[in-house]
């Protein structure tokens, strides 16, 4: 029989040879087959595997889901519970994050409430949060976002000098230094990432954003596309309505 998984956390050819190696050392397994860009593997198997088994067996960096059960006679068994998660609970994390940000934005700006510096201070923290979760692992999250970011992919010094980039906006927003500048910096470097995400959508790959770094594994998603989206929309409004006009 042959059981097909997903797995996040693979960014490179290393990850992919990684999970190979480690699945096949696992008794009964016949062969082991990965799919970097989809983020699949298939597994022929002489004997039912426990699917809590073969998450043992890999390094704590993959995450490993049973996507769907199909024997040699072409029967689908039912997938498991995590891989039933809906994409609200997966991206709980991101959601509690633009939350916070949101409720430090409107503490700040309570007493003399501003839409222009309520944006800015918005912004300016996005930048501080995210940055700080890339900071965790910078190799990890530079492989990560070589995978859909199409800068990164032809430049890989980009994805590591990318959240020092993030971490100098955000700085820069909350100081109010050079603020058109900033503005234009990032309607170009989120328009760059969103091609990339949105390319992704477009070929469901099953790949792991790279917003949050790796500590958290969160999934590509239309989430992705929208926290790029509003961002240069804020970026492109305040600069024409303060900047240009």
């Amino acid at each position: 029989m042959t059981h097909t998984y997903s797995i996040q956390g693979m960014t490179c050819g290393g990850c992919k040879a990684s999970v190979e190696k480690h699945l096949s050392t696992l008794d009964d397994i016949t062969s082991v087959d990965v799919n970097l860009e989809l983020g699949k593997v298939e597994i022929g198997m002489k004997n039912h595997i426990p699917t809590n088994v073969l998450k043992n067996a890999l390094p704590k960096k993959f995450t490993l889901s049973e996507a769907t059960v199909k024997a040699e006679s072409g029967n689908i068994f039912k997938v498991s519970e995590e891989e039933q998660l809906t994409k609200l609970q997966q991206l709980k994390p991101l959601f509690l994050i633009f939350g916070f940000i949101a409720l430090m934005t409107i503490a700040i700006n309570y007493n003399s409430w501003n839409s222009a510096d309520a944006m800015l201070d918005f912004m300016g923290l996005f930048y501080f949060v995210f940055s700080l979760f890339k900071f965790f692992d910078l190799k990890g999250f530079s492989q990560s976002f070589a995978m859909y970011d199409p800068l990164a992919k032809v430049l890989p010094a980009y994805g590591k000098i990318y959240p020092f980039i993030e971490l100098t906006l955000g700085i820069c927003l909350l100081a109010r230094v050079q603020i058109s500048v900033v503005l234009i910096v990032t309607i170009l470097i989120l328009g760059v990432t969103t091609i990339g995400v949105l390319r992704s959508l477009l070929s469901k790959q099953t790949i792991q954003c790279a917003c949050l770094g790796t500590v958290l594994k969160l999934p590509m998603t239309q989430a992705t596309f929208i926290e790029n989206a509003i961002m240069i929309i804020m970026a492109t409004v305040l600069l024409v309505k303060n900047f240009v006009l």
